[in-house]
């Protein structure tokens, strides 16, 4: 049975999901073995500063990879790339506020799994996640 050329675009989207967020989960991993206190029962905690450092460097991978190379590492990877629907000719970088609104949502589109996530992208017409709905972005292939 033959792929369809949709299914093989979700899986370079999911590797690229994946990609970005093992980046974030290794950079978590690290910081909780040099800064994370344990609470006696084999689990690890991180406070102040060290706690908001997991949310800058989430920050930086996502939002601000997407500012200053036009996407994210994983979407480098898998040669995809979000774009503003508005500006879809001209297949320009999305703007601050577009890349806010895409990965704040991230957490409900990578829910039970990442199928709220997959489900939202194969029931629209352009397969976008929530957080491209609410951005008004889409993820197009790099690939000519």
């Amino acid at each position: 049975m033959k792929k369809k050329k949709s299914d093989t675009f979700l899986i370079r989207r999911i590797s690229a999901c994946i990609i970005d967020y093992l980046l974030i989960l290794i950079f978590i991993v690290v910081l909780l073995f040099f800064y994370g206190t344990s609470d006696g029962e084999g689990g690890y905690s991180l406070d102040g500063l060290p706690a908001l450092s997991v949310f800058i460097f989430w920050g930086i991978i996502t939002i601000g990879m997407e500012q200053l190379l036009g996407m994210t590492i994983g979407n480098y990877l898998n040669k995809i790339k979000p774009i503003s629907i508005v500006n879809y000719q001209d297949k320009e970088r999305i703007s601050f506020s577009q890349s806010i609104k895409r990965h704040l949502l991230d957490v409900v589109d990578m829910s039970f799994l990442g199928l709220t996530g997959i489900i939202v992208i194969k029931n629209t017409k352009k397969h976008q996640r929530l957080g491209d709905l609410w951005a008004k972005t889409i993820v197009v292939s790099l690939n000519k």
